[in-house]
């Protein structure tokens, strides 16, 4: 059996973080991922294989609460979900870590308060990249540090539409960000040009996934090892049930491995991770690992999160409209008691998603679907969904992942829809491009977990959370959780960097611990 200071389960934005920051202790360091690299091919940016087809998505079938299956937008590979995500890397607002007021209830406090994260803030823009302004958006906290380079600029129909914001009495901002751009080198050299970026691996790497920046980085130290295509199937605690002895693994052939490590730092995902300590059940845990609180996999959050795209009469020949954020709803609006929530650019929708949109708002009519998509311009809207504890990820007797997931706060949500369609029509995109097709777009449902979070939330008391605030399991001494399974509220910002600055913030607090040693 093999034995290590730390293993790390996962490599997404928790766990390649945390072995970037580990690996320079010189500690044995193993890295355990379940799926493999995404190779860098003609595919990566071709919308049907990539939307459609879903070539890089996990084909795994989960179920609802009715046990039907679903397909889960998530990937199991290395650099996890953050070698798809649009790298939109914003600080959760002050607010978001106090109790806050909502139509649907009640967003919690935090155990901690964002003047304990922000130097970690400041840390992972370091790190990732991130490209931004400050002192534009209304809601931004403070920060210690201009962001490490200047934002991108809007391409000329994304700055109509900045501009368009901001003389209709609005503060849009600049979105932040994380991507490396040849001129950050400050030599002379080819531009490059981001395209498809949201939602697609970057074969350029250009864009700050975790396994471009952190992952790549560990992996050049002698002490740290990389095993991909190995699934974490059970964690196994010795007699006194109070330490993880062992971790068993299997390959894709069904073979057993095993290994040991002093440390056990599990980033799975917030589904994933609690998954795995529910299938980690014995009879000293008959419940699951770490629920002595009976909260693991409770309390699931995954963002009201939808598109509004709206297509207008002008054309939109833009390449990389992915630019813009507008926070003035966050808090609130004067017909609004409550919060909101954000909206930014995105992406180009594909093509296939666009046209079944259009067909369910005019299912008898013929669209040219790739001139239809020159004129449009595409949002992402999330509004805050709160905790609940019978939101919960559960695990079948046959080992299969389980969702109950009832939507809360839509109303927020339908509030921040009706702002921007009302925006957009202010500022000319009212007269579609065709009749009635101004404005098409969805909502997500329970398969779009790119945001999920909160299934093992942390706290100081063990009967009222899962993690201590340095994300230690209560339960068991030398087991952690470090991705967004110990969020007590979703906020309604993308998570992923929250996720980086824990990282760093819980890697501090292992290396104080091996310094006490």
């Amino acid at each position: 059996m093999n034995k290590y200071d730390y293993i790390i389960i996962g490599t997404g934005a928790g766990g390649s973080t945390m072995a970037y920051k580990l690996a320079k202790t010189g500690k044995r360091i193993l890295i355990i991922e379940r799926g493999d690299f995404i190779p860098k091919e003609v595919d990566n940016w071709n919308p049907r294989v990539v939307y459609t087809e879903g070539k890089y998505r996990t084909k795994e079938k989960w179920l609802d609460q009715d046990n039907n299956e679903f397909e889960p937008f998530t990937h199991y590979c290395v650099g996890g979900n953050t070698k798809m995500y649009g790298a939109a890397l914003l600080r959760m607002r002050e607010s978001d870590f106090k109790e806050v007021q909502h139509y649907g209830g009640i967003s919690p406090a935090w155990p901690l308060k964002y003047d304990d994260f922000e130097p970690y803030y400041t840390k992972a823009e370091k790190l990732y990249n991130v490209r931004g302004q400050r002192g534009i958006d209304p809601t931004e906290p403070p920060a210690s540090s201009t962001y490490p380079f200047p934002p991108l600029e809007h391409e000329p129909r994304m700055k109509e539409i900045f501009d368009g914001f901001k003389n209709s009495g609005l503060q849009p901002a600049p979105l932040a960000i994380g991507v490396r751009l040849p001129e950050d080198e400050k030599v002379q050299t080819s531009k490059l040009v981001l395209s498809n970026f949201d939602g697609y691996p970057d074969p350029t790497e250009s864009k700050s996934d975790a396994h471009v920046i952190a992952l790549n980085k560990a992996l050049k130290r002698k002490n740290v090892k990389l095993i991909t295509n190995l699934k974490v199937e059970h964690l196994i605690t010795d007699d006194t049930g109070k330490k993880i002895a062992s971790i068993v693994c299997s390959n894709k052939k069904g073979n057993r491995k095993m290994y040991k490590a002093d440390t056990v730092i599990v980033s799975c995902g917030a589904i994933n991770s609690a998954a795995l300590l529910l299938k980690s059940k014995s009879d000293l845990h008959p419940n699951g690992l770490a629920n002595s609180s009976g909260l693991v996999g409770r309390n699931l959050m995954i963002h009201n999160n939808g598109t509004v795209v709206a297509i207008s009469k002008k054309p939109n020949n833009s390449i990389f409209q992915k630019s813009l954020i507008l926070t003035d709803f966050y808090h609130g609006a004067d017909d609004s008691e409550y919060p909101l929530g954000s909206i930014q650019l995105m992406g180009k929708t594909d093509p296939d998603t666009l046209e079944d949109e259009l067909k369910d708002i005019n299912p008898d009519k013929e669209f040219d679907v790739k001139d239809v998509a020159a004129h449009s311009i595409d949002f992402f809207i999330t509004a805050e969904d709160l905790p609940d504890r019978e939101n919960r990820v559960e695990v079948t007797e046959d080992g299969r992942i389980k969702l109950t997931y009832n939507q809360n706060n839509l109303e927020a949500y339908q509030r921040l829809r009706k702002k921007l369609v009302g925006l957009l029509d202010q500022i000319g995109c009212q007269e579609g491009y065709c009749k009635d097709t101004a404005y098409v777009g969805f909502k997500l449902g329970i398969s779009g977990v790119s945001h999920q979070n909160g299934t093992c939330r942390f706290g100081t008391n063990p009967k009222t959370s899962v993690l201590d605030i340095n994300c230690k399991t209560h339960d068991i001494d030398n087991l952690y959780v470090i991705d967004s399974s110990f969020f007590c509220s979703s906020s309604a910002v993308n998570p992923s960097l929250t996720i980086i600055a824990n990282a760093l913030r819980v890697a501090n607090h292992l290396k104080s611990l091996n310094k006490e040693k």
